[in-house]
């Protein structure tokens, strides 16, 4: 067991054991018409979810199916980068980095393989231009492991090739998010999991959710989250709410408004996660629905075999579909029509 991995580790178990107690269950909140609909889709959510719907900050509906629970802690897959956007701007409310400061001026090995060019904001809504893992999505979590974020974006700039001027070219992957996350630590002078607990997870009450890795690999800003239904509506409803929770200001509107907008420009989409093909992006999400002005006003940040969480600012409401993190492969079309189902049966 490494020292990072058993501080880290210790950590947690401290945050754990101190709201434990205070932790209360939710008690469901049920919607016939949701919960028949939902019934006829357990089979290609794995059988056991979670769905919780939120508006204003309160359960509108809550039902758990199968075993997992509402508190049960699984790995979140894409939906990890979500998060990854929030404490990034975090940095950026602070003063301490602007979105378009360039890589170079952090990372001495992305100026010398002549990526030093490449911006935060061009990192986190994935138009690096630098070279990715072949275009099977699957194949995003079963890269080479490294054992630090430093290895693994050291290798991005030493082994990786720029296909194109920075800006220019969309490629869903890791190594957008994961060079940010790396450049945050540096900044922040602690390791991922302990920047996220201290600077979203503390003031959203994420009593379950970490970057904490095996510490045999990599924590991955892009993909490495663990967290639960419970933990994850707080994020969304937090976004919802222009950055508020529970009376708190965890990110100030600009912050949430700039999460929320088209980041990519005129970058042609070379290669998109296969469940939002069509979709735009913004930083750590995606645009499916927009208005003229290019902010998103239904947003989302599937997992191909995780969770799906999702807000509509049209309809003013978050949602979550939590699965085990083994679940079958999700179908997009599968989401459309649950999504369909709740907006039908919404309470006025």
């Amino acid at each position: 067991m490494t020292p990072r991995f058993l501080t880290s580790f210790l950590n947690s178990l401290l945050v754990l054991g101190s709201t434990a107690m205070a932790q209360t269950k939710a008690p469901m909140l049920d919607i016939p018409a949701i919960t028949a609909g939902l019934e006829t889709y357990k089979k290609d959510l794995g059988n056991d979810f979670v769905v919780i719907v939120q508006r204003d900050g309160k359960d509108i509906y809550r039902k758990e199916f199968g075993e997992l629970k509402a508190t049960s802690q699984e790995a979140i897959g894409a939906a990890s980068q979500w998060l990854t956007a929030a404490l990034t701007m975090t940095f950026v409310e602070e003063g301490k980095i602007a979105l378009d400061d360039k890589l170079g001026n952090y990372l001495p090995s992305y100026q010398s393989y002549s990526k030093g060019w490449v911006t935060f904001r061009q990192c986190l809504s994935h138009t690096t231009s630098i070279e990715q893992d072949p275009p099977a999505f699957g194949a995003l979590l079963k890269k080479k492991k490294f054992e630090s974020l430093e290895a693994e974006v050291n290798a991005y700039a030493k082994d990786r090739k720029l296909q194109g001027k920075q800006g220019t070219l969309f490629y869903y992957g890791s190594v957008g998010p994961n060079t940010a996350g790396y450049v945050l630590e540096l900044i922040g002078k602690k390791d991922y999991d302990r920047l996220f607990r201290e600077r979203l997870s503390k003031n959203l009450g994420l009593r379950r959710t970490s970057f904490m890795s095996d510490g045999l690999e990599a924590e991955s800003p892009f993909a490495g989250a663990k967290s639960t239904a419970d933990d994850y509506i707080k994020f969304l409803s937090m976004l919802l709410n222009k950055g508020s929770f529970n009376g708190k200001q965890v990110l100030s509107e600009k912050s949430v408004n700039e999460i929320l907008k088209v980041q990519t420009g005129a970058a042609k989409m070379v290669y998109a996660s296969p469940l939002s093909q069509g979709n735009a992006y913004g930083l750590g999400c995606w645009l499916q629905e927009k208005d003229e002005q290019g902010n998103g006003t239904l947003v989302n940040c599937p997992g191909v075999s995780a969770t799906w969480p999702w807000i509509s600012k049209s309809k003013n409401y978050a949602a979550i579909v939590f699965t085990k993190s083994e679940s079958p492969e999700q179908k997009r079309m599968v989401f459309e029509a649950i999504r369909e189902l709740i907006e039908a049966n919404l309470p006025k």
